[in-house]
């Protein structure tokens, strides 16, 4: 056995892996690639429907449930009606504004709203630690298992008891819900960008990535569509909205629904199976067969992977991980690119998410969260005095109009922008996309913060200018920073790396939503400018980052430097699993 080892060098074994991983990387487009993107895309389809619907749901939870709290006393006469007698206000005339009215609401609302994203950062770090450690294919599903059931828990939310309101029960299931839509961005990035050919793995990262916009879409639509039904119902009484955010949220299980099947069946990677489980043999069966399913005219053609699954129960490297990680990512060369793809992502988030979960402000200049106030000449007593006041409304109508404001508002900048990505990552380049979003949004939110007073008055500037902004975040670092960090990493660690990433942009998406984002009604001109600064310096971050376009994975991480599985990260492995690496490729060749 001992000449047996000798026979076969460590360069021999890293020749045949790179042989494979070559037809793997050089394969053409195909159907196996095509699966990947639409289970991939799926998913994450479901996982923006889920997080950006809430922003809808909340305020008619709060007509619901505290308007009758809230709302009280009459209209004037002089704008009530033509017989000059007072009209009572009640929630089915009167929008609630919950942030001024309850005494925490600015703090309550903000937590809703930013809890999937406590969620997200939660889940993305476990999954991307379980992803590297337990494998790709075995979580890969359990996220959409998660999703599934909170959905259905958020959807059914109410009361329990004494100081659990329905406020307090949807948060904890948003929480909860988060934890899988978080796991699902580095699983699902991380086996895309493994699967993928050099060619077109920019694009297929991020045509998954752009379901985001379809999702975001697809949620203002389904308000539309949902009070277009129960409009008879909703004008009669306001308290039939109730359906209305249940449905609309309970959609969201319907395409989860339909990708778990397809994800539980997807093969482990070929990469994690050799460079991680050791597995040589496994991982070349499944190349060829990628290649033959890649030819196959059909996306449902799926393959048993036992040999993988035996290997992923009794992981070989179970004691070394954090060791190599900390002796990996302790090399500056290393650290410096974690550190960049985190704090590009931690900056994109901060405004990205601030903006987007707090788009009422946004609504009311374009006109779309209902009427303006009126000035009016109030009488009180024997003095007659000027004040501008909210006539009464027709509440369907405010919630309808607000639905049709977000879908003008995702056609508009927001779902382009991801498809101009899709279109151009592979011939721009990732850096030059990401460093040319972040300096025009930096110039955007600048132009805003400066020019507020008088864009805030001239609704079609405002648009174009807040439109281009929205364009360029597609079109830039919300599309780029979630591709690059699959593929700068190491294998052995590419699904934690990513996940640390992805947590660091939560980490700013919740201090965009709950530090600063609820500001920006009553002091626009401070947040945008925090927002402008921030973007600028994602910007110089980018440029800690290597161009990843037309380069293996391989030669990206430079894995391909040293020989054998787990040295070509640069670290090496334990004397017993280097071993246990090498015996695998033996017997291996022995068999050929």
């Amino acid at each position: 056995m001992q000449q047996q080892l000798d026979s076969q060098p460590i360069s021999s074994i890293a020749s045949r892996r790179a042989v494979a991983f070559a037809h793997l990387d050089e394969a053409s487009l195909g159907w196996f690639h095509v699966r990947a993107v639409l289970v991939a895309g799926v998913g994450f389809f479901t996982d923006s429907y889920d997080m950006f619907v809430i922003s809808q749901a909340l305020p008619m939870i709060y007509q619901i449930y505290y308007g009758s709290q809230y709302i009280q006393g009459e209209f004037p006469s002089e704008i009530s009606n033509s017989n000059n007698s007072s009209l009572a206000k009640t929630p089915q005339n009167v929008r609630l504004d919950f942030i001024s009215a309850h005494p925490n609401g600015v703090h309550v609302d903000a937590w809703l709203k930013a809890s999937t994203s406590w969620g997200n950062l939660v889940g993305q770090l476990v999954f991307g630690y379980l992803g590297d450690r337990l494998g790709r294919k075995r979580i890969y599903g359990v996220e959409l298992v998660i999703m599934c059931v909170c959905t259905i828990g958020s959807a059914l939310s109410s009361s329990l008891a004494q100081g659990f309101s329905v406020l307090v029960v949807l948060g904890l299931w948003r929480f909860c819900l988060g934890i899988g839509i978080g796991g699902d961005y580095p699983v699902s990035c991380v086996i895309t960008a493994e699967f993928a050919n050099v060619r077109y793995r920019g694009t297929m990262i991020a045509a998954v990535f752009a379901m985001q916009g379809i999702g975001i879409l697809a949620g203002a639509i389904a308000y539309v569509a949902t009070l277009a039904v129960f409009k008879p119902l909703v004008q009669a009484d306001y308290k039939n909205l109730d359906h209305v955010w249940r449905i609309t949220l309970g959609i969201g299980l319907i395409p989860a629904l339909f990708a778990i099947y397809f994800r539980l069946t997807v093969p482990e990677t070929p990469r994690f199976t050799a460079d991680v489980m050791g597995a040589t043999q496994t991982a070349l069966n499944d190349i060829e067969q990628i290649l033959i399913v890649n030819n196959i005219g059909t996306v449902t053609t799926s393959w048993g992977n036992e040999t993988a699954h035996e290997f992923a129960n009794k992981p070989v490297e179970k004691l070394s991980f954090f060791t190599d990680f900390k002796a990996y990512f302790g090399q500056r060369k290393n650290f410096k690119i974690l550190f960049a793809t985190s704090y590009c992502w931690f900056a994109l988030d901060v405004a990205w998410y601030g903006l987007a979960i707090n788009q009422s402000t946004v609504l009311s200049l374009i006109n779309f969260n209902g009427p303006s106030k009126m000035a009016v000449n109030v009488t009180i007593g024997n003095k007659t005095q000027l004040q501008y006041l909210t006539p009464p409304i027709d509440i369907w109508d405010f919630f309808h109009q607000t639905a049709l404001g977000n879908v003008i508002i995702s056609m508009a900048g927001t779902v382009p922008g991801y498809w101009f990505t899709v279109a151009l990552i592979e011939r721009m380049g990732r850096k030059p996309i990401q460093i040319m979003g972040f300096a025009i949004i930096t110039a955007c939110l600048g132009f805003m913060a400066v020019f507020w007073d008088t864009l805030s008055q001239q609704q079609v500037p405002f648009l174009i200018i807040f439109t281009i902004a929205q364009f360029f975040f597609q079109f830039g670092p919300n599309a780029t920073t979630f591709v690059i960090p699959g593929e700068v990493f190491p294998t052995r660690f590419r699904s934690t790396g990513h996940g640390i990433s992805a947590a660091s942009g939560k980490f700013g998406a919740i201090l965009g939503i709950q530090a600063v984002g609820p500001y920006f009604a009553s002091n626009a001109v401070a947040v945008l400018g925090v927002f402008s600064v921030i973007m600028f310096s994602g910007l110089v971050a980018t440029f800690w980052l290597p161009e990843t376009a037309g380069r293996s994975l391989e030669e990206i991480s430079r894995e391909d430097s040293v020989g054998g599985a787990s040295r070509r990260s640069g670290v090496g492995l334990s004397a017993t699993n280097e071993v246990l690496l090498v015996q695998d490729d033996v017997d291996w060749a022995l068999v050929q």
